[in-house]
């Protein structure tokens, strides 16, 4: 994995940081009116080294933040953020992402506090949470100055609150976790505890319709991608939920489920997206097993 030295230029006044903790990538798109950063990274103290790397940078103040959605990861660094450029500084977020974000962030320092030689406990516990204060419900625009914005909440996927950032003149989009390009996770989408396998494919068919055959599209971890690379992602989401769903109609319990079907990703990164499968499909789509 190739990690590089704070932000670089991936189409016009877009920079992508990539950052090795988590292979974490926090995004500025710069305009007129100054600089929208797109995630925060996982803690304080991290996003200390992202705003140093943002000064470095020189494109300008910081004018609002957007997180992609509630994960620690992309949130924990929202105080500081505000800390460096200001207490009004507008933080933007899904409804439902906002919402959310303390609650997961308390999730995640208990999980973190059961881990006492994980390197980066100290500052996930110390950091404080802060949530978005500006939210959207379906889709909303950000007036840069010189160009336009657009926050988008495709549907539920990786969590209910996903939003994906387009930036038409650059024929950017920046898509959180939705998709996953980490050889951290061996490219495989994040099919966590809140996660909501049958919804992911569909709203990343209206990603796909946001893109272009020449779209740089920026995943939430790892490189940038194409949009092929998006239409395969989406292709092995859609076999995850289909495999769910045909198993569960014909009478095969959950906890048997991993082991009887083929999957495209490995099945022990496929537990929580089964169990969340099943939970979600309406009863008139399930079989109850034989006793």
């Amino acid at each position: 994995v190739a990690f590089t030295e704070g932000f670089q230029e991936v189409a016009d006044r877009i920079w992508v940081a990539r950052y090795e903790w988590l292979d974490v990538n926090v995004t500025a798109v710069g305009g007129d009116r100054g600089l929208l950063v797109v995630d925060t990274h996982a803690s304080a103290r991290a996003a200390r080294a992202v705003v140093a790397d943002l000064r470095r940078l020189g494109a300008g103040e910081v004018v609002a933040v957007v997180n992609t959605h509630e994960h620690f990861d992309h949130t924990f660094g929202n105080g500081e953020l505000r800390a460096a450029y200001g207490d009004e500084l507008p933080i933007h977020a899904h409804e439902t992402a906002a919402e959310r974000t303390v609650p997961a962030g308390e999730r995640i320092k208990a999980l973190y506090d059961a881990e006492p030689d994980d390197p980066h406990r100290e500052e996930v516990q110390e950091t404080e949470v802060v949530a978005a204060d500006t939210t959207f419900s379906s889709a909303v625009a950000l007036d840069l100055g010189d160009r336009m914005v657009e926050l988008v909440h495709p549907g539920r996927g990786h969590t209910a609150g996903d939003l994906v950032v387009r930036v038409p003149d650059a024929d950017v989009l920046l898509a959180g976790d939705l998709v996953e390009e980490s050889a951290l996770r061996h490219g495989v989408p994040g099919f966590g505890e809140d996660c909501y396998p049958f919804d992911w494919p569909l709203s990343l068919d209206v990603v796909l319709a946001l893109t272009t055959p020449g779209s740089v599209v920026v995943p939430g971890h790892g490189a940038p991608v194409d949009r092929d690379f998006v239409e395969e992602q989406r292709n092995a989401i859609g076999a995850v939920a289909e495999t769910i769903r045909d198993l569960a109609a014909r009478g095969v319990p959950v906890g048997q489920a991993l082991e009887l079907a083929e999957w495209p990703y490995p099945r022990e990164e496929l537990a929580a997206a089964v169990r969340r499968g099943y939970e979600q499909l309406p009863r008139s789509q399930k079989r109850l097993p034989l006793v």
